[in-house]
C-alpha cells in the first residue's frame, strides 16, 4: 500500500506501507520489534509474580510497557518502582536523552535541570529487568548482555507469544539490551497471545486504566487508546505500531517501510477508521503558511 503526499496534483511524497493481521511466517519482511517489544518483554513481570512481590500499581505496571514521554507522572513513576526495586541510578543501563515531551524539555531547560535516566522512555522496561534479575539471583552489572540469563529468558518469551520457531536477527536496541527480528505478522500473534490471555489481564488493564503514563504527550499510542477505550496501542520506532482489539480479539500491525512517523499516524487512524475500530480526526490537507490548501494525503 502507499501513502501519497499530492501537492498541485503531483505526487510529492510516496511512503510505502506494510500492514498485517498475523499468522504468516515463511519468506516474509523481517523488521526488529523496537518498543512493540515491551509489552511482550513486560509480561514476565506476572510469571514470576513481580506484580505481588513488590504491590505493583496499574500504573507502575504501565510504565514498565511505556515508552514515556519524561513528564512529571512518569518520573513520578520511575522513581516508585526504583524504590520498590532497591535499585539506583547507577544500576540502569538505558542512558540519557531529554524527554520526549516537548513541554517537559523546555521545562527542564528553563529550571536549569538536566535530564538522567529516568527520563529515557525505555526505564520503565530496564527496572522491571533489574528486578528480574534480583527476584532470580541474577547479576544486575551485566543484564544488557545478550548472553546473560534474563535477556535469554526474554527472548524465549518473546518467541512463544509471537508463535516464532526461525531464527532471525538480533541487535541493540536504542537502550542498549538486544532487540529481536522477526516478521510483522509475528509481532501481532504476540499482541494476540498476550493481550487475549486472562493469566496476562493486568497488562491489559494497565494499558487500559493508564493511556498516558503508556506514552504522553504528542505520543500516538496515547492519542489511540484515549479516543477509543476498546483498543491497546503499542508504537515502535521505525514507523511501527501494533493495535489489539479488545473486542474482538484482534490485532494489526504497521510498519512504514521508510521511518516516517507522521506518515505512520495518518495511515494508522484512516486504516482504523476503514476498519470502523473508531473515528479518528487527523489533518490530510496540505497547507501553505498562509493556510492555502494546495494538496493531501492519499491512502491508496
Amino acid at each position: 500500500m502507499l501513502l501519497q503526499y499530492i501537492r498541485d496534483g503531483l505526487v510529492e511524497e510516496e511512503h510505502i506501507l506494510e500492514f498485517s493481521e498475523g499468522t504468516e511466517e515463511t519468506n516474509a519482511k523481517i523488521y526488529y520489534l523496537r518498543s512493540c517489544a515491551k509489552p511482550l518483554q513486560a509480561s514476565l513481570l506476572v510469571d514470576y509474580n513481580i506484580d505481588k512481590e513488590f504491590l505493583l500499581s496499574s500504573s507502575e505496571i504501565a510504565l514498565t510497557c511505556a515508552s514515556h514521554a519524561g513528564e512529571e507522572c512518569h518520573i513520578k513513576q520511575a522513581m516508585s518502582l526504583m524504590d520498590k526495586f532497591g535499585v539506583s541510578l547507577s544500576d540502569l543501563k538505558c542512558g540519557v536523552h531529554p524527554p520526549l515531551s516537548k513541554t517537559a524539555a523546555k521545562s527542564l531547560e528553563q529550571e536549569g535541570k538536566k535530564p538522567n535516566e529516568l527520563y529515557n522512555n525505555c526505564v520503565g522496561k530496564h527496572l522491571l529487568f533489574l528486578a528480574l534479575c534480583k527476584i532470580n539471583g541474577w547479576d544486575t552489572s551485566t543484564y544488557d548482555d545478550k548472553n546473560h540469563p534474563l535477556q535469554k529468558l526474554v527472548k524465549k518469551q518473546i518467541n512463544t507469544l509471537c508463535e516464532v520457531t526461525a531464527s532471525y536477527p538480533i541487535t541493540k536496541d536504542g537502550c542498549g539490551v538486544p532487540i529481536l527480528s522477526m516478521p510483522l505478522a509475528k509481532m501481532v500473534n504476540g499482541y494476540k497471545n498476550l493481550f487475549s490471555n486472562q493469566k496476562y489481564e493486568i497488562i491489559k488493564s494497565a494499558f487500559q486504566e493508564n493511556p498516558y503514563i503508556i506514552g504522553g504527550e504528542d505520543r500516538l499510542d496515547t492519542e489511540i487508546m484515549q479516543a477509543a477505550p476498546n483498543l491497546i496501542a503499542k508504537v515502535g520506532a521505525g514507523g511501527l505500531c501494533i493495535v489489539y482489539n479488545t473486542l474482538t480479539q484482534e490485532a494489526i500491525g504497521i510498519k512504514i517501510q521508510d521511518c516516517d512517523m507522521k506518515s505512520r499516524r495518518i495511515a494508522l487512524l484512516e486504516y482504523l477508521n476503514r476498519l470502523n475500530w473508531g473515528d479518528f480526526k487527523y489533518e490530510n490537507k496540505i497547507k501553505t503558511l498562509h493556510g492555502d490548501i494546495v494538496g493531501e494525503i492519499i491512502l491508496k
